[in-house]
Protein backbone atom coordinates (compact mmCIF):
# COMPACT_ATOMS: atom_id res chain seq x y z
CA UNK A 1 0.00 0.00 0.00
CA UNK A 2 1.44 3.36 -0.80
CA UNK A 3 1.61 5.88 2.02
CA UNK A 4 -0.64 8.42 1.79
CA UNK A 5 0.25 12.03 1.88
CA UNK A 6 -0.74 12.39 5.40
CA UNK A 7 2.50 10.36 6.34
CA UNK A 8 4.86 12.66 4.94
CA UNK A 9 3.23 16.01 6.70
CA UNK A 10 4.31 15.52 9.82
CA UNK A 11 7.44 16.63 11.52
CA UNK A 12 10.46 15.55 9.50
CA UNK A 13 12.61 13.52 12.11
CA UNK A 14 9.41 11.37 12.92
CA UNK A 15 8.98 10.86 9.02
CA UNK A 16 12.52 9.89 9.25
CA UNK A 17 12.18 7.02 11.49
CA UNK A 18 8.97 6.09 9.92
CA UNK A 19 10.64 5.66 6.77
CA UNK A 20 12.65 2.58 7.55
CA UNK A 21 11.10 -0.30 7.17
CA UNK A 22 9.28 0.86 4.39
CA UNK A 23 9.64 0.24 0.51
CA UNK A 24 11.24 2.30 -2.07
CA UNK A 25 9.72 1.47 -5.68
CA UNK A 26 10.39 2.64 -8.91
CA UNK A 27 8.39 1.50 -11.71
CA UNK A 28 10.45 1.60 -15.28
CA UNK A 29 9.94 0.58 -19.01
CA UNK A 30 13.18 -1.54 -18.17
CA UNK A 31 11.61 -3.35 -14.94
CA UNK A 32 10.48 -2.51 -11.49
CA UNK A 33 13.21 -2.53 -8.46
CA UNK A 34 12.62 -1.69 -4.82
CA UNK A 35 14.71 -1.77 -1.72
CA UNK A 36 13.31 -1.65 1.94
CA UNK A 37 14.62 1.87 3.29
CA UNK A 38 17.44 1.07 5.51
CA UNK A 39 18.96 4.34 6.55
CA UNK A 40 17.94 8.11 6.03
CA UNK A 41 18.82 11.49 7.20
CA UNK A 42 16.79 14.80 8.23
CA UNK A 43 16.86 18.18 6.52
CA UNK A 44 14.44 20.73 7.98
CA UNK A 45 14.28 24.58 7.07
CA UNK A 46 16.03 27.37 6.53
CA UNK A 47 17.95 27.64 9.93
CA UNK A 48 19.49 24.23 9.21
CA UNK A 49 22.80 25.20 7.46
CA UNK A 50 22.78 21.77 5.61
CA UNK A 51 19.63 21.96 4.20
CA UNK A 52 18.97 23.57 1.00
CA UNK A 53 16.79 25.36 1.99
CA UNK A 54 18.75 27.28 4.05
CA UNK A 55 19.94 30.32 1.13
CA UNK A 56 16.26 30.90 0.99
CA UNK A 57 14.23 29.90 -1.77
CA UNK A 58 15.88 29.32 -4.84
CA UNK A 59 14.36 27.51 -8.65
CA UNK A 60 16.22 24.96 -7.29
CA UNK A 61 15.23 23.84 -3.69
CA UNK A 62 11.53 24.76 -5.04
CA UNK A 63 10.53 21.31 -4.26
CA UNK A 64 11.34 21.65 -0.71
CA UNK A 65 8.82 24.70 -0.16
CA UNK A 66 5.94 22.26 -1.81
CA UNK A 67 3.54 20.54 -0.79
CA UNK A 68 4.70 16.97 0.99
CA UNK A 69 4.89 13.65 -0.34
CA UNK A 70 7.10 14.88 -3.16
CA UNK A 71 10.20 13.54 -4.41
CA UNK A 72 13.44 16.21 -4.33
CA UNK A 73 16.23 14.75 -6.48
CA UNK A 74 19.21 16.86 -7.33
CA UNK A 75 22.63 15.95 -8.73
CA UNK A 76 25.41 16.10 -5.93
CA UNK A 77 28.32 17.45 -6.86
CA UNK A 78 28.00 16.65 -10.31
CA UNK A 79 28.25 12.77 -9.99
CA UNK A 80 25.28 11.43 -8.32
CA UNK A 81 21.88 11.46 -8.07
CA UNK A 82 20.02 12.13 -4.68
CA UNK A 83 16.56 11.38 -3.89
CA UNK A 84 15.24 12.86 -1.28
CA UNK A 85 11.26 12.88 0.01
CA UNK A 86 9.80 16.59 1.11
CA UNK A 87 7.96 16.62 4.31
CA UNK A 88 5.80 19.02 6.50
CA UNK A 89 3.27 21.13 5.10
CA UNK A 90 3.53 23.27 1.92
CA UNK A 91 5.90 26.47 3.04
CA UNK A 92 7.98 24.36 5.93
CA UNK A 93 11.00 23.47 4.11
CA UNK A 94 11.95 20.12 4.63
CA UNK A 95 13.13 16.61 3.50
CA UNK A 96 14.51 13.36 4.06
CA UNK A 97 17.60 11.86 2.55
CA UNK A 98 17.11 8.55 2.05
CA UNK A 99 20.90 7.10 2.28
CA UNK A 100 20.32 3.07 1.92
CA UNK A 101 18.24 0.45 0.87
CA UNK A 102 18.29 -3.24 0.86
CA UNK A 103 17.00 -4.67 -2.02
CA UNK A 104 14.50 -6.26 -2.69
CA UNK A 105 12.81 -6.31 -6.22
CA UNK A 106 14.62 -6.11 -9.15
CA UNK A 107 17.95 -7.27 -8.27
CA UNK A 108 19.75 -8.67 -11.49
CA UNK A 109 18.06 -5.12 -12.94
CA UNK A 110 20.28 -3.13 -10.27
CA UNK A 111 23.38 -4.67 -10.97
CA UNK A 112 23.16 -3.83 -14.26
CA UNK A 113 23.01 -0.50 -13.67
CA UNK A 114 25.29 -0.43 -11.00
CA UNK A 115 28.11 -2.22 -13.36
CA UNK A 116 27.03 -2.47 -16.66
CA UNK A 117 30.72 -3.88 -17.32
CA UNK A 118 29.60 -6.57 -15.60
CA UNK A 119 31.33 -6.93 -12.24
CA UNK A 120 30.17 -8.40 -9.15
CA UNK A 121 28.39 -6.37 -7.06
CA UNK A 122 27.11 -7.66 -3.24
CA UNK A 123 23.64 -7.91 -3.04
CA UNK A 124 24.14 -5.59 0.13
CA UNK A 125 26.34 -2.82 -1.40
CA UNK A 126 23.50 -2.96 -4.64
CA UNK A 127 21.87 0.22 -2.89
CA UNK A 128 24.33 1.11 -0.35
CA UNK A 129 24.76 4.86 -0.13
CA UNK A 130 22.40 7.43 -1.55
CA UNK A 131 24.28 7.78 -4.95
CA UNK A 132 24.46 3.81 -5.54
CA UNK A 133 20.21 3.45 -4.95
CA UNK A 134 20.08 6.09 -7.34
CA UNK A 135 21.57 4.26 -9.85
CA UNK A 136 20.32 0.59 -9.00
CA UNK A 137 16.99 2.18 -8.90
CA UNK A 138 17.32 4.50 -12.48
CA UNK A 139 16.19 7.46 -10.47
CA UNK A 140 17.39 10.64 -11.96
CA UNK A 141 16.25 14.07 -12.60
CA UNK A 142 13.64 12.95 -14.60
CA UNK A 143 11.74 11.80 -11.17
CA UNK A 144 12.84 15.59 -9.51
CA UNK A 145 9.05 16.87 -7.90
CA UNK A 146 7.12 13.28 -8.68
CA UNK A 147 3.86 12.88 -6.58
CA UNK A 148 5.21 9.94 -4.28
CA UNK A 149 1.56 9.08 -3.75
CA UNK A 150 0.14 8.87 -7.64
CA UNK A 151 3.65 8.52 -10.03
CA UNK A 152 6.09 5.78 -11.02
CA UNK A 153 8.41 6.35 -8.12
CA UNK A 154 6.52 5.29 -4.58
CA UNK A 155 6.82 4.28 -1.04
CA UNK A 156 4.66 1.20 0.00
CA UNK A 157 4.38 -0.16 3.49
CA UNK A 158 4.65 -4.04 2.95
CA UNK A 159 4.64 -4.70 6.77
CA UNK A 160 8.53 -5.84 6.97
CA UNK A 161 9.56 -5.47 10.72
CA UNK A 162 12.04 -2.64 11.17
CA UNK A 163 13.98 -3.70 14.26
CA UNK A 164 16.12 -1.21 16.75
CA UNK A 165 16.73 1.79 15.28
CA UNK A 166 19.82 4.20 16.01
CA UNK A 167 20.55 7.92 15.44
CA UNK A 168 23.47 9.47 15.19
CA UNK A 169 25.12 11.97 13.51
CA UNK A 170 24.72 12.99 9.16
CA UNK A 171 27.61 12.00 7.48
CA UNK A 172 28.81 13.73 4.03
CA UNK A 173 27.89 16.89 4.51
CA UNK A 174 30.56 20.13 5.92
CA UNK A 175 28.00 22.21 8.36
CA UNK A 176 25.11 21.31 11.05
CA UNK A 177 27.21 17.67 11.59
CA UNK A 178 26.47 18.14 14.97
CA UNK A 179 22.44 17.22 14.97
CA UNK A 180 21.90 13.78 15.35
CA UNK A 181 19.40 13.64 12.34
CA UNK A 182 20.71 10.26 10.79
CA UNK A 183 18.71 6.91 11.51
CA UNK A 184 19.51 3.40 10.41
CA UNK A 185 17.70 -0.33 11.19
CA UNK A 186 20.64 -1.09 13.49
CA UNK A 187 22.86 -4.17 12.51
CA UNK A 188 21.04 -4.40 8.82
CA UNK A 189 24.36 -4.60 6.54
CA UNK A 190 23.15 -2.54 3.65
CA UNK A 191 23.58 0.96 6.09
CA UNK A 192 26.00 3.01 4.40
CA UNK A 193 29.13 4.54 5.79
CA UNK A 194 31.64 3.37 8.58
CA UNK A 195 30.35 0.42 10.64
CA UNK A 196 28.12 1.89 13.82
CA UNK A 197 28.25 1.03 17.22
CA UNK A 198 24.94 0.57 17.79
Amino acid sequence: MRLPRAFYARPTLEVAQDLLGKVLVHRTGAGMTSGVIVEVEAYVGESDPACHAAPGPTKRNAPLHGSPGHAYVYLNYGVHYLVNVVTEPAGCPAAVLIRALEPVEGVELMAIRRAPDGRAIERRDLCRGPGNLTRALGITLAQNRLDLTSSQLCIENRGFRRGRVSWGPRIGIRVGVDRRWRCWISGNPSVSGRPQRD
